[in-house]
């Protein structure tokens, strides 16, 4: 077992909550489980226009306004990062997406390499790009020379929600809130990420 916690970033983008209501819950579980660490949205790219045109969407804004804006010194600090992001077009949100691109100086420095990364992601409607967008996602991972740990089948319960490749939650629109099934997955996946960034600190 590591000498000292897990340093674990969550760094999410959410609109309208959902990926906000996943966050916490992936925060709440990482520290249950012994972790240290920061709850960090990304910068918002679009116009105030576009979010006060979206009730659902000003509210979240209202409600996060105390979240962090993640940096690249929280990702240089973290031993494991989970990134969080609604689905567009089957792919990243270009405000995570942006996000990831600061990275590029770390990964220049190689202070990327060898850390856990894992990812979450939630849809409008059933399906709808949430396996592609969690693989997008992994791509970038790849690219860091990171170590992608995924919840996989590897407790009885992710057959109830059943994706391998991250929590994920369809929530139509905003009718159906962030239930127990996703609460369950983000909690094995926010567990199997401490886990196993502890064994590889611990072995370092």
């Amino acid at each position: 077992m590591a000498t000292t916690p897990v340093k674990l970033a969550i760094v999410y983008y959410s609109s309208t909550g959902t990926i906000a209501d996943i966050a916490r819950e992936l925060h709440d579980a990482g520290v249950k489980a012994g972790a240290e660490v920061r709850l960090l949205k990304v910068a918002e790219l679009a116009p105030r226009a576009a979010i006060e045109s979206n009730p659902a969407w000003a509210a979240n804004d209202a409600a996060t306004a105390d979240v962090p804006e993640a940096t690249v010194e929280d990702v240089a600090w973290a031993d494991a990062v989970v990134f969080g992001t609604p689905t567009r077009f089957g792919n990243v949100s270009s405000q995570l997406k942006q996000f990831i691109d600061t990275l590029g100086g770390l990964w220049a420095e190689g202070r990327l390499a060898n850390k856990v990364y894992s990812g979450f992601v939630s849809t409008a409607t059933a399906h709808a790009g949430q396996e592609s967008t969690l693989l997008a996602l992994y791509t970038s991972i790849h690219h860091f020379g990171g170590i992608a740990v995924t919840p996989g089948f590897t407790d009885p319960l992710k057959f109830v929600d059943g994706n391998p490749y991250g929590t994920s939650h369809v929530d139509a629109q905003g009718a159906n809130p962030v239930d127990d099934v996703t609460r369950t997955a983000a909690r094995i996946q926010a567990e199997r990420v401490v886990e196993i960034a502890g064994a590889l600190k611990a072995a370092a």
